[in-house]
Order: C-alpha cells, then structure tokens, then sequence
C-alpha cells in the first residue's frame, strides 16, 4: 500500500503543533503557521470579548476590563500550540472565499449522523482528544483510498473501508471527538494520482491494519499521559489554575481547560516507550 503514500503530504509531529498538522494534512499543502493560527485565536477571543460587552453597563464593562487585565489566559489557544476547535474552524472557512465552502460539524449531531451508516462515503474526518488532533483523509473520491495521517505515526497509514467504521468507532470508545469534513477539499497530487491506481488489494490493506492499530494504541497512551500528567499538575498546584479550554462536544460551545505547562513529544515517546517496555517484563 505504498503505492500513493509519497505523494501524500504528512507533516511530522513537531512541538505540541499537532492542530497545525491536522490541517495541513487535510488540505494537502503547508498552508497554516503556528502563527497564522494564533492569529485567528486572537481574533476569536477578541470578538468573544466583544459580544460579551454588548448592553452591559458601564461597571459591568470595567470589571472585564480589570479582568481581562490581570489574564493572559485564551479561549482558543494556550502556550503549548494547542487551538481550539473554533480555531480550526474558522481557518477552514478562509477556503469558502474560493468556493470549497469547508466546514466540519461533530459526528454527533443530526447532521453528522449520517456518517455512522457511510462512513467511507464522507470526504474526511477530523479527531480530537485532549491537546492532540489529526485527520482521517480519502484520496481521489474512492472510498478504498482512506489514509490515517496522524502527526505521531511515522508516515500515513492506509484504512479498508471496513476499517474506517471500526476506527472511528474505535476513537469514540475512548473519548475522542469527530467532526466530519463537509464540501469541498482542495484537488491535490495524491487525490490525481489516486485516480489513475488501480484499487488496493485486500491483503495490502489488510498487512497495514496492525501497524495502524498498534500507532493508534501509541497515540491514546501518549495523549493519556499527558492528561495524566496535567491532572497531577492540577490536584498539587491549585493556585496556578486558571481558566481554560478542552475538547468540544460541537463547533459552536466554548469549554474550559488547565494552563500548564505540558511535556514535550520527546517526553512522552519516552515515557510511552518504558511502558511498553515494563508491559513486556524487558
């Protein structure tokens, strides 16, 4: 199944950018900085602030003010690199200028229930869960043609139609939010060059699933210990909590999180590493 693979654009994990990734993945090109995004966050907490202010009085109007004042704290973004899904959000609605009308809406909602029955016949899902995000991304329109294109995996990984179900069934099952990827992408080598391959063998599918299992398994413990880890930072430092953003059951609802400082990737491949080590008696 490597056939498609090195005309797919991947992005390496790299810092705690993983929102970054996700996007440029789904779109197949390095069209978002860490900087761009951070913009965009900083536009949305303005306009929240903003909203917040409309027909209050003027005491109401400057104890936000003093607020705001003694926080540095975002609704959309931390210093770790992580954005929230309204950040994802509105950087895909930079594409409805030129007529692709991107959205993403959670795999929960009326609208989105539909991909429980089809799954292979969306164009793309988005995943989340706690400070990390990746795409799931079929190439050509052909619904044999799913890649997995996490940043923590070592390339992209190809999904059987069969399999998409069970792996988006799979993340539900442990706390992972989907948004399905609604309209238009924007044509890439690999979407042309998927066209003119013949369909993948089953077996070729079939050799790659375990791999894409274990990464998958690898992904979830590393995302687990870093919530782990902000847990115990939570419970002994109460004092340095201060008002944040997690992962959204929709687009359009705005939830708190903990501003720590996470640890690297590094870290956590390490820490990842002596458990499985531990797990095997090595």
């Amino acid at each position: 199944m490597s056939d498609l693979i090195p005309y797919i654009i991947w992005e390496k994990q790299e810092g705690q950018l993983c929102a970054q990734h996700c996007l440029n993945s789904l779109l197949q090109g390095e069209y978002f900085t860490a900087v761009d995004l951070s913009e965009i966050a900083s536009n949305l907490d303005q306009a929240e602030q903003a909203a917040l202010r409309e027909g209050i009085s003027e005491e109401a109007e400057e104890n936000i003010q003093t607020r705001n004042a003694n926080s540095s704290s975002s609704q959309n973004m931390d210093d770790s690199g992580f954005f929230s899904v309204q950040v994802i959000s509105h950087a895909l609605k930079v594409w409805n200028i030129v007529d692709y009308m991107i959205d993403i809406i959670p795999i929960g909602s009326e609208d989105g229930r539909i991909a429980r029955i089809h799954p292979e016949d969306e164009i793309a899902y988005i995943c989340n869960l706690h400070e990390h995000w990746f795409t799931l991304r079929k190439f050509g329109g052909i619904s044999s043609r799913w890649y997995n294109l996490d940043s923590l995996f070592h390339g992209p990984k190809s999904i059987s139609q069969t399999y998409l179900g069970m792996l988006l069934n799979q993340l539900e099952n442990e706390g992972y939010s989907i948004f399905v990827v609604k309209g238009q992408l924007p044509s890439s080598q690999a979407d042309e060059f998927a066209k003119s391959l013949p369909h993948p063998n089953l077996q070729g599918i079939q050799e790659n699933q375990q791999q894409n299992v274990d990464e998958i398994n690898q992904s979830m413990i590393a995302a687990a210990i870093a919530a782990s880890l902000e847990s115990n930072d939570d419970t002994v430092n109460t004092d340095n909590v201060t008002k944040p953003i997690s992962e959204q059951s929709s687009g359009n609802e705005l939830v708190s999180s903990i501003t720590v400082e996470p640890p690297t990737i590094d870290e956590l491949r390490a820490k990842r590493l002596a458990k499985f080590d531990n797990g095997n008696g090595k």
